[in-house]
């Protein structure tokens, strides 16, 4: 059987550092990831903790490409996986984009 992707959106591979912001019960915390792929919709974040399903963040990714602007957008956590030991795959919805 022939798979087929039914993504709406081009998802784009990445390796860039991320910074998250918590914005729940634990406000202003910051986390430090790897952006993993990124789409107009979300992005793949990897993480060495679990985050809770909807919890809503500040994503910030730096570009390293001058005529690319950097990411700054909110999003919700929609998907936790793990990985290895300590390492976790987090599905991000944006929200808003900035």
């Amino acid at each position: 059987m022939l798979y087929e992707d039914k993504r709406n959106f081009f998802r784009m591979m990445v390796n860039a550092q991320a910074l998250l912001v918590l914005l729940d019960s634990e406000s202003g915390r910051e986390i430090d990831g790897v952006c993993r792929d990124l789409s107009a919709t979300g992005m793949s974040v990897e993480l060495d903790e679990p985050l809770e399903m909807n919890t809503e963040l500040k994503v910030k990714v730096d570009s390293t490409n001058n005529g690319v602007p950097s990411l700054d957008a909110i999003a919700k956590v929609i998907r936790c996986t793990g990985l290895e030991a300590q390492e976790y795959l987090i599905g991000l919805e944006f929200i808003e984009v900035n």
